[in-house]
């Protein structure tokens, strides 16, 4: 009889305990520490201590032994009181040694009342209190006074948008008869495309200045001529059609296609990987990215190439010496071990990289270094032209700069294009593993491997069929006149593969569709003797790589040569910058709207491996529905 009252009275204590956790739970979830009068919660401790169970036996009964797993539970997390805390989500830690929410009473087993009722009274009564608790909704953790596991270690947070794009204004209307030279450096760069991109996909506006029409141009593939053999680095083509946002407008189209080198027959590279590792660079969608998107191109080195990898952040650092490419799980174990931390001195990086990258020089072969990073230097050499300066020095030794962004929030783009300008390299904008792959594995030639330096175009317009002319893009690529000559000044540069492409938007002599007024005191036409069937003569200037001097090709435009309709690479084109433009705010086209730019990309009929017209088309819509109606510069609002 006395052991059968002893198993039924560790029963009811392991029911009491149990049912003393829940409404210890429940108490935590509803009281403030203020409702708990000290009076009350020493009566309720010296209760506890009086009616206190022994623990259970190990050889218990299952319910038992869970009724005293339950109470081991309870004393892991339940903590002593606490003192109040100073701001909300502050942890303090407990008795025990795990943390309870600021804000919150922390509660003990020792809180919890006992009533000294009889035992079935009592068992009854604790039958009830756990149907009533079944019936309600679960505290949560934070509520119940339970601590949460430690979080990671929270990611990068920008507490402003600082993102920095170069102001420009759109090319202007040049009348022939006054300025028929135009003349501008070429550019290869995406950069600007594929930032618009990502901030399409979040649903934000692009600020125009964001907006590089070349880029967006330059983006796509057009398929142009490709040169026959390398004897001739690249190959310059034209397009002459009737512009499709006005047909008594035309639209000239220079494809430059550059001689494209198998992967395999790349000379030997010698890459420094120069990776930004400063603290705001901690965000998913920087070096979490970075890492992955440099693995890939870590995969397609080969034994000859060398592999370097410097860091930096408050200071700069070598990760990994000159390695060779074939040893692949070194490189990508270097990689793996980068974290972000501390702020930026790009300076140094910058000048580490250049040394580690002379170390390691291979003559005749690809000496490059690859930049990282968000753009945002604030320690040690920050002024952008003391940068600009630094690298430009250093291209000189043969090295070429190619930059990398990523990230939103503080990302510098107006620094990291003008470093790949001024470095011989090209920039480009990491937003997905998909852009990463682009980039870095399938345009890896072009990417790193230069087949022609300080590439420069100079048109000249004939006056005589010519009235009006407008360069589309490349604002920040315009160059003197006197600057076509002269080998001393910088261009850009293409590599194996690479296409350029630029637009001028043409309006012909006696066409009703001119922009500039009449002069008052009227012009002179000029004509040239036996040049009346040229639209136009096309001047190209480049230099091999390792010399100083530049060769000359030149390419009549004819008249004769004009097509009745664009051809699909040129719709497809005129389809890219409209959209730059619309997004700019759609001051330049007449009479297009988003319907229209819309309907001419979706009738091109061009091969799509890669999805990117399709993404096109996409972004279009994407744009129109969260930008709106469009507003030209004469105010009236394009119909779509």
């Amino acid at each position: 009889m006395q052991a059968s009252r002893r198993s039924s009275s560790v029963r009811c204590s392991a029911h009491a305990l149990s049912a003393a956790l829940l409404a210890a739970l429940a108490l935590s979830a509803c009281q403030s520490s203020g409702d708990i009068s000290s009076s009350s919660s020493a009566k309720n401790r010296a209760d506890a201590q009086a009616h206190h169970a022994p623990p259970a036996p190990v050889n218990a009964p299952a319910s038992e032994a869970a009724a005293s797993a339950t109470v081991a539970t309870a004393n892991q997390f339940l903590s002593a009181p606490s003192e109040p805390a100073k701001s909300v989500g502050a942890y303090k830690a407990g008795a025990s040694g795990q943390t309870a929410p600021a804000g919150h009473e922390s509660l003990t087993l020792d809180s919890v009342v006992a009533t000294g009722a009889p035992v079935d009274a009592r068992a009854k009564q604790e039958r009830r209190e756990v149907k009533r608790m079944a019936l309600q909704p679960m505290p949560s953790a934070l509520s119940a006074g339970i601590a949460p596991p430690p979080p990671a270690p929270p990611y990068y947070s920008q507490p402003a948008n600082t993102e920095k794009y170069a102001e420009r204004e759109d090319n202007p209307v040049v009348r022939a008869s006054e300025q028929p030279l135009s003349t501008f450096s070429i550019d290869v760069d995406t950069g600007s495309y594929a930032n618009v991109r990502r901030m399409l996909n979040d649903g934000q506006r692009p600020p125009a200045d964001a907006v590089r029409a070349e880029e967006f141009i330059n983006y796509f593939d057009y398929g142009h001529a490709a040169p026959a053999s390398p004897a001739t680095p690249f190959k310059v083509s034209t397009e002459l059609a009737p512009a499709p946002w006005n047909a008594q407008r035309q639209l000239l189209m220079i494809g430059i296609k550059g001689y494209d080198v198998p992967k395999q027959t790349l000379p030997p590279a010698n890459l420094v990987f120069l990776i930004d590792t400063s603290g705001s660079m901690n965000s998913p969608d920087k070096l979490p990215l970075l890492k992955s998107a440099f693995a890939m191109l870590a995969k397609q080195l080969r034994a000859q190439d060398r592999i370097s990898i410097v860091v930096y952040a408050g200071s700069a650092g070598l990760v990994l010496p000159p390695t060779p490419g074939d040893r692949q799980q070194e490189i990508l174990d270097a990689l793996s071990r980068l974290e972000a931390g501390g702020s930026t001195n790009g300076g140094d990086g910058i000048r580490l990289a250049y040394a580690t990258a002379k170390q390691a020089f291979v003559k005749s072969g690809v000496n490059r270094v690859i930049l990282a990073t968000d753009g945002d230097f604030n320690v040690g050499t920050v002024d952008n032209n003391a940068l600009e300066t630094l690298v430009s020095d250093q291209r000189k030794s043969g090295i070429a700069l190619t930059t990398l962004g990523f990230g939103t929030g503080n990302y510098n783009d107006q620094l990291s294009e003008k470093l790949a300008d001024v470095g011989d390299g090209n920039h480009a904008y990491i937003d997905t593993l998909q852009e990463a792959r682009k980039v870095l594995v399938e345009e890896m030639g072009s990417t790193l491997m230069t087949i022609a330096r300080d590439v420069k175009i100079q048109i000249e317009f004939n006056p005589a069929q010519v009235a009006e002319y407008r360069l589309i893009g490349y604002e920040n690529r315009l160059l003197k006149r006197e600057d076509f000559t002269n080998d001393k000044v910088d261009a850009g540069d293409i590599g194996a593969g690479h296409e350029v492409t630029a637009l001028y938007e043409i309006t012909p002599a006696g066409s009703q569709a001119t922009r500039l007024p009449a002069l008052r005191y009227g012009e002179k036409t000029a004509t040239a003797a036996g040049k009346d069937g040229e639209i136009a003569n096309l001047k190209l200037r480049y230099k091999r790589p390792g010399e100083d001097r530049s060769q000359l090709i030149e390419t009549p435009v004819l008249r004769s040569a004009q097509r009745a309709v664009a051809s699909d690479p040129m719709r497809m084109a005129a389809s890219v910058a409209a959209f730059a433009d619309a997004l700019r705010g759609g001051s330049q086209y007449d009479g297009w709207g988003w319907d229209q730019i819309l309907a001419n990309a979706r009738g091109v009929r061009l091969d799509d491996r890669w999805g990117q017209r399709a993404e096109f088309v996409r972004l279009v819509e994407r744009a129109k529905a969260q930008i709106g109606e469009l507003k030209p510069a004469n105010g009236v609002a394009v119909s779509e």
